[in-house]
């Protein structure tokens, strides 16, 4: 199955998303914020990442930002997963090159659906 990239702050909703994942028989990577997110991205190479927003040191844009414009991470498509939920964030966040959006509180369904359409097959 495919190894997925986890980079949210907050423990419950890590957990929370983990489980979704880890459900669906993938293997997860955790990072607790942007900075960690961009680093495990460069090590670590996974399928795919699910990216929040709202973070100390490096926010979810800017992690994005900044994986999606190096050349050895910006195969890696990026889903942000966040509770800004406002349409200039959205626009914001697929510029930066995010692939999909999903808003919190998540919807199982809802990010089931993203993971199936970006993930290799």
């Amino acid at each position: 199955m495919a190894r997925i990239l986890i980079v949210d702050d907050s423990p419950s909703q890590l957990l929370g998303i983990k489980r979704i994942v880890e459900k669906l028989g993938h293997e997860t990577l955790c990072a607790e914020d942007g900075a960690a997110g961009v680093e495990v991205a460069k090590a670590e190479k996974p399928d795919l990442i699910l990216m929040d927003v709202v973070m100390p040191n490096l926010n979810g844009f800017q992690a994005t930002r900044t994986i999606s414009k190096n050349p050895d991470t910006a195969h890696i498509p990026i889903i942000l997963v966040t509770t800004k939920d406002q349409e200039t964030d959205k626009v914001w966040g697929m510029r930066q090159g995010a692939k999909a959006y999903v808003t919190k509180p998540i919807r199982e369904e809802e990010l089931i659906k993203a993971l199936k359409e970006f993930l290799p097959h």
